[in-house]
C-alpha cells in the first residue's frame, strides 16, 4: 500500500511560530490510515491537518480501546532532520497495539508515513536550542457499539507540532511526592503499554501533589506499595556514588522506555555501570538521607532527562544533591541530545536522517 499525500497549497502554509510550548500547537499535516475488519488496512493518506469526525457510541469513547506514542525529529546546525531510534517507536507501537486488542500497522509504512510528515513539513521543525518537533502517532477503535468487546474499525493518525522543554524548569531539579495512597498500574494490567487509560489514570495523584508544591508522583507498585516504579510519565534512574545507574527492573507495570533503553547502552560507554533491580522505596530514601544515592532522574522523549532534587514522602522531605543537578544527569543529557542534534558521534546507529 502506498501513501497518497495532498498537500495545502505553498500560499495556504504556515511555519514553526516563534514562540510555542509542548502539545499545543500542530503543523500544517497529518496522516491517517483506516482498519475494517474485511478490508485490514486502506486509505493511507498524507493531509492537511483536520478534525477527526466519529459517531457518539465510537469504542474508543467507552472503552478506551486506544494507543498512542511519542518521537521527535531534530533540527541539526546545518539545517537538516535527524529521527532518533523510530523504529522502536513503531515496534513498541505494535506491542501496544496487541496488548489493546487492536490491528498492528506495517512498520515500514507507518515509518515511511512519519518520515514523509515530517519532510513534508520540515518548515515546522524549530532550530531554537533544545527544540523539536514532536510526532504523535495514534490508534482509536472507532467502531459504533456499546456493546463490551473489541472494535472492528480503527483510525491510525499521526500528528506533529513543535515543542521547547517539556517542564519549565529545564535541566533544573524538580520536586516529586512518593504516592502513598493511588497507584499506577499493576502487574498483568496494561501498564507496559502505551494507552490512555493509564494516564487518565495518574490524574487524580498528579493534581494532587502540585497542590502540595510538587511537580510529579513518583509511583510505586499497586500490589505492595513499597517497590519503585515510574515517575510522572518518565522511568526513572538513581545514581550511587557518582557512577552507578540503577533503574527499575521491568515488571509488566513498567513502560519499556526507549530513552531509558537508550541510557542502559549509552552510559556503559560512558564509565557508568548499569543495574536493573527492584527497588525498596525505603531503601531509597535510606540511601537518600545517607548520601548514597547522589542523583536522580527520570529519563523519556519528551523530557529526555529530568533531574529529582526533592522526594517527598508521607510528610517528609528528602533531599537529593543539595537540590542541585548533578554531573552524571547532564553528562548523559548532552551525550544523548548530542547524538540527536547531530553533535556528537552516534555509534549506535541510533539516528535516521531526513
Amino acid at each position: 500500500m502506498s501513501i497518497k499525500i495532498e498537500s495545502l497549497a505553498p500560499e495556504k502554509r504556515q511555519s514553526c511560530p516563534e514562540e510555542f510550548s509542548f502539545g499545543v500547537t500542530f503543523s500544517d499535516h497529518m496522516f491517517t490510515q483506516e482498519f475494517e475488519k474485511d478490508k485490514g488496512w486502506h486509505d493511507a493518506l498524507i493531509s492537511p491537518y483536520h478534525s477527526l469526525l466519529l459517531e457518539p457510541a465510537a469504542a474508543v469513547f467507552h472503552y478506551s480501546q486506544e494507543i498512542f506514542e511519542g518521537l521527535k525529529a531534530y533540527r541539526k546546525s546545518d539545517g537538516s532532520i535527524n529521527l532518533f531510534r523510530p523504529e522502536e517507536n513503531v515496534k513498541r507501537f505494535n506491542r501496544s497495539a496487541k496488548r489493546m486488542v487492536m490491528p498492528e500497522v506495517d512498520e515500514k509504512l507507518h515509518l515511511e508515513a512519519i518520515m514523509s510528515l515530517v519532510n513534508l513539513d520540515q518548515d515546522w521543525v524549530p532550530d531554537q536550542e533544545g527544540s523539536s518537533l514532536y510526532i504523535r502517532p495514534t490508534m482509536i477503535a472507532t467502531s459504533p457499539k456499546l456493546g463490551l468487546g473489541a472494535s472492528a474499525n480503527y483510525t491510525h493518525f499521526i500528528i506533529a507540532g513543535p515543542a521547547g522543554s517539556y517542564f519549565k524548569e529545564g535541566l533544573s531539579p524538580i520536586p516529586v511526592y512518593v504516592a502513598d495512597e493511588y497507584r499506577r498500574a499493576v502487574k498483568g494490567g496494561v501498564g507496559e503499554a502505551k494507552t490512555g487509560g493509564n494516564y487518565a489514570a495518574s490524574l487524580y495523584a498528579s493534581e494532587d501533589v502540585i497542590k502540595k508544591g510538587y511537580s510529579q508522583v513518583l509511583w510505586l507498585d499497586a500490589v505492595e506499595g513499597r517497590f519503585v516504579e515510574e515517575v510522572g510519565a518518565m522511568n526513572i534512574c538513581f545514581v550511587y556514588e557518582g557512577k552507578h545507574i540503577v533503574t527499575p527492573a521491568l515488571s509488566g507495570s513498567i513502560l519499556p522506555g526507549i530513552t531509558r533503553d537508550s541510557i542502559l547502552k549509552l552510559a556503559p560507554t560512558l564509565g557508568y555501570e548499569i543495574s536493573e533491580q527492584r527497588l525498596d522505596i525505603e531503601t531509597i530514601l535510606a540511601d537518600i538521607d545517607s548520601g548514597k544515592i547522589t542523583e536522580v532522574f527520570g529519563c523519556g522523549t519528551a523530557a529526555v532527562i529530568s533531574p529529582v532534587g526533592e522526594l517527598g514522602f508521607k510528610g517528609k522531605k528528602h533531599i537529593i544533591n543539595n537540590n542541585k543537578t548533578g554531573t552524571v544527569s547532564k553528562h548523559l543529557y548532552d551525550e544523548l541530545t548530542g547524538i540527536q542534534y547531530g553533535t556528537r558521534e552516534d555509534k549506535f546507529g541510533w539516528i535516521q536522517s531526513i
